[in-house]
């Protein structure tokens, strides 16, 4: 996964500027999915108000700040 994908995955599951997220994950894909949300943090892309990880997936929660499709 890039952090284009997670973009559109965001997208596809926001509600006006919200979103809610769950995705499977893996011990291996589980750091670099906290990497991409670091970097879509510092871009200013997306504010994360919550991350919770779980046994087999990450939730996310927070709000789009600015994203083009």
């Amino acid at each position: 996964m890039n952090k284009v994908e997670l973009l559109k995955k965001l997208l596809n599951s926001s509600r006006g500027n919200l979103f809610a997220l769950e995705i499977p994950t893996t011990k291996e894909n589980e750091n670099e999915i906290q990497d991409l949300i670091r970097v879509l943090e510092t871009e200013k892309r997306i504010k994360l108000r919550e991350n919770v990880q779980r046994e087999y997936s990450v939730y996310l929660q927070g709000i789009l700040k600015y994203a083009s499709e």
